[in-house]
């Protein structure tokens, strides 16, 4: 049975996840390029799901894709656009598994013994949602024309995004594996009756 800490050590875990997430939605360092000239001048383009930045550009940060960039390649920016909504839908879904976890913890025990599949649920949901769009933002990185050119690289952001899945998953295993291994709570102990011995 799962007990009251487990659950609180993992809201206080997935509270983390949560910011990752966010970090790596409201960031521009998906994908980064970057190269040197040789005056020593270094020239830095980063590209976030909803935001591009550049060194040189004034202003330096635009959206993106914009229509400019989806005039030659209709597939990238339909792509690039699909996995800037997943993971804007994978922040409502963390949202509704905190709000699960809060009312799982002050629910009573019946909810705590069963609350960790519906937990479970929602991380796993969770961590499909956003491993789906990261893996929509690997693709095109190994496929996609503009990325062929040398100095373009996965940056933080990407990396943000994989940890905060991957933690997902490892919560819905804790708690389910916690749900199966612990002894319920307050439970009675059998103490020996002195007159039968």
């Amino acid at each position: 049975m799962t007990r009251k800490i487990v659950y609180s050590v993992a809201l206080g875990v997935f509270a983390c996840t949560t910011a990752l997430t966010l970090a790596s939605l409201l960031t521009t360092h998906w994908v980064t390029y970057s190269v040197t000239a040789a005056t020593g001048s270094t020239f830095s383009k980063h590209l976030g799901l909803h935001e591009s930045c550049s060194s040189v550009a004034d202003p330096a940060c635009r959206p993106f894709p914009s229509e400019a960039d989806c005039r030659d390649d209709k597939t990238f920016c339909s792509l690039w656009r699909s996995s800037g909504f997943l993971l804007s839908f994978a922040t409502i879904v963390e949202l509704a598994t905190l709000v699960t976890f809060l009312v799982v913890l002050a629910g009573g025990k019946f909810k705590r013994e069963s609350g960790w599949k519906l937990i479970g649920g929602f991380l796993m949901a969770d961590a499909v949602v956003e491993f789906a769009s990261m893996g929509i933002i690997a693709w095109l990185y190994d496929h996609d024309s503009q990325f062929v050119v040398p100095g373009w690289n996965l940056d933080y952001s990407f990396y943000l995004c994989t940890t905060s899945a991957s933690v997902s998953v490892v919560l819905a295993a804790a708690l389910a594996a916690s749900a199966f291994v612990l002894p319920p709570e307050d439970d009675y102990e059998t103490i020996e009756d002195p007159f039968d011995s």
